[in-house]
């Protein structure tokens, strides 16, 4: 399952220096409900190797702003603390998934 980040948990998450995949939402939002099946799954299949979460962009204002993030969904791809990658907008599993990928290398 996906992790919940949280302003209050964000610094915590990002220091371990693990990849992170990071998903901006929020529930009213229809395209971000059609690619949060696709990032559970991602989850499940890059336990271990990848942090995958989610933060609601409703509540979390600080990370938000950190990142400027101004459409959802957002999918940001951090390895070494820095944004290598950036996903806006639906997309599809495959797409996800090389980005996921690209992190590993």
């Amino acid at each position: 399952m996906a992790l919940e980040i949280t302003d209050t948990n964000f610094e915590e998450i990002i220091s371990t220096g693990k990849p992170l995949v990071i998903d901006f939402w929020a529930e009213w939002c229809g395209p971000c409900r059609m690619i949060g099946p696709i990032i559970e799954e991602l989850a499940q299949e890059y336990d271990g190797k990848v942090t995958i979460g989610k933060i609601d962009v409703d509540n979390n204002d600080e990370v938000v702003t950190r990142y400027g993030i101004r459409n959802i969904p957002t999918v940001l791809f951090i390895k070494n603390g820095q944004v290598v990658d950036k996903q806006v907008g639906a997309t599809n599993k495959a797409t996800l998934t090389a980005k996921v990928e690209a992190l590993l290398k």
